[in-house]
């Protein structure tokens, strides 16, 4: 999809020439740019998010008369539930501290064209800088008897770079337009909005992610060989995709670089990327592990006299020295602004033989450029493009194809992002929580008792968001009912008002220390964590007081 358009035309030709792309039939209504005020009398709010706004633009309707070829119904003679689409086209101004716009200000900014046009959905494309958006909104029917629909979460496209667009972005973008022939061709609103919400679903995203990184597993413990002590590949394996995840992470963060990850950086970084050698784990990856983020300062490379090292068993150090074409360059050019983390995640699970016992060593990673190191694991494992594969015996299936192909090309496909979705506002893109996900779904297929049902049903061993969501807020719901009056009492104009709403928050915020949540104890701590999440969002006041307590 060319979305330079966006910088050779003007924005609202380039706007239907984009949906023009995508086969969206929209009936045209206006050219001229529509002030945010006039258009969101209802909805707008002196805030920073709504000073944000430049020009508003309503591209059209589409609904089925669009698809017919026919003149849809004026938005202003809409006055109950309308089977169309509203899109706008949005310029924002840059933000004083030249940041992106964030996700909430572009959350809030959705939401308020959908609570102005409450009967019928409003899809927003917005253009900041060299960026553009695609903003859906979830429709909610009212529980009461008024007319319309509310405005539910909010999901995003979000930073898509018009330059040069990631390749995650340019897959979505690509499935956003509508299959015109066969089966599932869209020819009416309904189907156009279902086949987008689709499109923009952030647990089908998550599942096909899972999907390919499962084949890989699989398809990699038939490849890779791991120290002796490490007793199989399945473990170890598990603990390289979860310390590659939480790497990825960091790399979206701008915390570790992306020339780590670059196919060519490492042709010319490393003597040798041949695929059946084991040059890029060793020499870039478990570097990176267990020598630069499990290693707070002075990072170098082994000192050896002779023949002899002075480092055996030591972990903060550098090895595979002769892997390099410029091993005097490499530290300061490629991990030393990468920080020091304290955690268990990447350190070193090889253990030196115990002195006055007769334990001998343990190597379980592997982390030794001795040369009776047995470890492999080869490069096209990384790098690698797709390839058949028979996984049947793995999945339980029978005839059916698998592709698979490297690790690194998988994460690069997918755009991470290291805000966490929560039940107002989420991006189309693979948040934090995946690495929980992926760790756990993976030991569900490694576990004697559970892996017949996990690989099989490939990914649903791990609590959602929606049910971790819907617990908190009914448990939250379930403790305030006693302390709130049902219905909420408006509260009076004036001085008199602004006292009562004071009180009101001091008696809030006093219910909030005194709460307690029990939550089960589990490995994603989602619990107390979405309840924590909920309070702030609900009660926007200091919560240092409140106590989350675990069961004892």
């Amino acid at each position: 999809m060319k979305l330079t358009i966006f910088n050779e035309l003007d924005f609202l030709p380039a706007l239907r020439a984009f949906f023009a792309e995508l086969q969206v039939p929209i009936a045209s209504l206006t050219d001229a740019p529509i002030p945010a005020r006039e258009i969101l009398e209802n909805s707008y709010k002196d805030r920073e998010s709504f000073r944000l706004i430049d020009d508003v633009y309503f591209l059209g309707m589409v609904d089925d008369a669009a698809f017919k070829g026919g003149k849809s119904l004026a938005i202003d003679k809409i006055k109950s539930d309308y089977d169309g689409i509203l899109i706008f086209g949005i310029t924002l101004r840059g933000c004083d501290d030249s940041l992106l716009p964030t996700r909430s200000q572009l959350a809030e900014i959705s939401r308020a064209f959908n609570r102005e046009f409450c009967y019928t959905p409003v899809v927003v494309v917005f253009k900041y800088g060299e960026y553009l958006a695609f903003a859906n909104t979830e429709r909610l029917k009212y529980k009461d008897n008024r007319e319309g629909e509310k405005a539910g979460k909010v999901t995003l496209l979000r930073d898509i770079d018009i330059r040069q667009p990631h390749t995650g972005h340019e897959r979505i973008l690509a499935d956003l337009k509508i299959p015109t022939v066969g089966k599932d061709r869209v020819d009416s609103f309904e189907k156009l909005y279902k086949y987008w919400r689709k499109v923009l679903d952030v647990n089908l995203l998550n599942k096909k992610f899972y999907q390919e990184v499962s084949a890989w597993y699989f398809h990699a413990c038939k490849q890779v060989v791991f120290p002796k002590d490490a007793k199989d590949n399945q473990e170890s394996l598990i603990r390289l995709i979860t310390r590659l995840m939480f790497v990825w992470f960091l790399k979206e963060k701008g915390l570790v670089p992306d020339a780590l990850f670059d196919h060519e950086d490492m042709r010319s970084l490393l003597k040798s990327l041949e695929p059946q050698e084991s040059t890029y784990y060793k020499a870039i990856l478990q570097n990176l592990f267990f020598a630069t983020l499990n290693t707070e300062k002075d990072r170098a490379f082994i000192k050896r006299s002779g023949s002899q090292s002075h480092h055996y068993m030591v972990h903060n150090v550098f090895r595979y020295e002769s892997y390099f074409q410029e091993p005097d360059q490499v530290i300061d050019r490629y991990f030393a602004g990468i920080p020091f983390l304290n955690g268990g995640l990447f350190e070193c699970l090889d253990i030196p033989p115990q002195k006055n016992k007769a334990e001998p060593e343990i190597r379980i990673d592997g982390f030794s450029d001795n040369s009776k190191n047995s470890l492999s694991v080869p490069n096209e494992l990384f790098f690698g493009n797709f390839q058949d594969v028979d996984l049947n015996a793995d999945f339980g299936t029978s005839r059916k194809k698998y592709q698979v192909r490297g690790l690194v090309e998988i994460f690069k496909s997918y755009k991470f992002t290291i805000a966490e979705n929560t039940p107002f506002e989420e991006d189309v893109a693979l948040d934090p929580e995946l690495l929980g996900q992926v760790f756990e779904n993976l030991l569900a297929a490694y576990n004697p008792e559970t892996q017949t049902t996990a690989r099989k049903q490939t990914g649903s061993f791990y609590t959602p968001r929606e049910i971790v969501n819907y617990m908190v807020d009914e448990s939250l719901i379930a403790y305030l009912k006693n302390y709130l009056p049902s219905p909420p009492a408006p509260l009076p104009q004036g001085e008199e008002g602004k006292k009562q709403e004071e009180g009101k928050k001091q008696e809030e915020g006093k219910k909030q220390e005194e709460s307690q949540s029990l939550t089960p104890p589990s490995p994603q701590g989602e619990g107390a964590g979405g309840m924590r999440a909920d309070f702030a969002t609900y009660f926007p006041i200091p919560m240092s007081h409140t106590s989350l307590q675990m069961p004892k």
